[in-house]
């Protein structure tokens, strides 16, 4: 069966500041996917922090605009619940009025894949909070490209001829301008791209074995692009297919156990590592640390089995822990040197338009 994954997803507002979705907010979601209930397969909703992830399985294809047109009428009638509870930040993500036939430059983040489904076909569903893109980058590039974390690059037959990477710079707002590189052949260049997530982000991966057969997908919208301005960070989903073809699951989660320092976090213009979390947990309120949830799936007709939560099992309390650890050593140098973000990546003005003022001060 050929099956489309999409995974939607947008803060819509939440309890006491950027936190967690309320119930209400939630139920009204539900609600409303239910009510479309003909026009896909099967569904799954949770949330990571104050985002709120949409995971619809259907066979219209990406893009398609009735499980769009589903998708923002339930984080509108979302946004008007939160708005009724007095939640922060109501219909945050939602930065245009009206609906043009698809979510992509409105706002919320979008994530989709279509494949012919395997006999057995897992699935994983990462989603971020208080992150960009690029915060995938690293992981996905160490599970797809580095037998010193995907074995399965040295020892399957399947995994050995490696992978094409699809890498967007996302500074080019005019129309998607993107490079599509072989690994390994092409690693050092990979290497040299992946560096800076600002502005290079993966954008898909595809097996060279099987060239159709795509293995992961990313949202790859900058909200500072649609609106102009500041109105919260990316926070990124994206869709992974693992085992047989593609790297097993147990390849795919340990290199965010590195819980490599990433941009976001409170205001949005800091470095704090990405932790991984259970799904549906708050943000904390330790200057709100990066963190991602990851879902896995069975696949079959289109129908989803699961989930079970990747990052939930005992081997990863302690990596939340060393993660808390690098987050208090980076956030006691405050404003200082590299626990802030370069200039060009400050979500907020305040800084460079002091910077402006102080300028006419300095003489020669």
């Amino acid at each position: 069966m050929r099956v489309t994954v999409s995974v939607l997803k947008a803060d819509i507002g939440a309890l006491a500041g950027h936190t967690a979705p309320s119930r209400g907010v939630l139920s009204r979601v539900e609600a409303v996917l239910e009510e479309g209930r003909g026009l896909y397969l099967d569904r799954y909703v949770f949330h990571v922090g104050d985002d709120i992830v949409l995971l619809l399985t259907h066979d219209r294809g990406p893009g398609d605009p009735e499980i769009h047109a589903l998708a923002w009428r339930a984080f509108q009638e979302g946004t008007e619940v939160a708005k009724r509870e007095g939640l922060y930040g109501a219909g945050q993500d939602l930065l245009k009025d009206a609906f043009t036939g698809n979510l992509h430059g409105l706002g919320p983040q979008v994530a989709e894949m279509v494949f012919e489904e395997r006999p057995s076909e897992p699935l994983v569903v990462l989603a971020a909070d208080k992150t960009e893109p690029g915060a995938f980058n690293l992981p996905l590039y160490l599970a797809f490209a580095d037998p010193m974390y995907s074995s399965g690059l040295l020892l399957s037959p399947e995994l050995r001829p490696g992978f094409r990477f699809r890498v967007l710079d996302v500074t080019k707002t005019e129309r998607d301008t993107f490079i599509d590189l072989e690994a390994p052949e092409r690693l050092y260049d990979l290497a040299t791209l992946l560096r800076d997530p600002h502005r290079y982000v993966i954008q898909s991966i595809w097996s060279r074995r099987y060239p159709e057969e795509v293995a992961a997908v990313v949202s790859t919208t900058r909200l500072r692009n649609i609106a102009g301005r500041y109105v919260g960070k990316d926070d990124p989903v994206a869709i992974v297919r693992t085992q047989k073809i593609f790297p097993a699951t147990e390849e795919l989660g340990p290199p965010f156990g590195l819980v490599p320092f990433v941009a976001g976090n409170t205001r949005g213009s800091h470095h704090l590592p990405l932790m991984p979390v259970p799904a549906n947990t708050p943000a904390t309120s330790f200057f709100c640390i990066p963190m991602v949830a990851a879902l896995g799936f069975s696949l079959r007709e289109g129908r989803l089995t699961g989930p079970i939560d990747l990052f939930a099992d005992p081997a990863w309390e302690p990596i939340r822990a060393r993660a808390v650890e690098k987050a208090v050593e980076m956030r006691r140098q405050g404003f200082y040197g590299p626990a802030m973000l370069p200039m060009e990546e400050l979500e907020y003005t305040g800084i460079t338009e002091r910077l402006r003022a102080l300028e006419a001060e300095f003489r020669s």
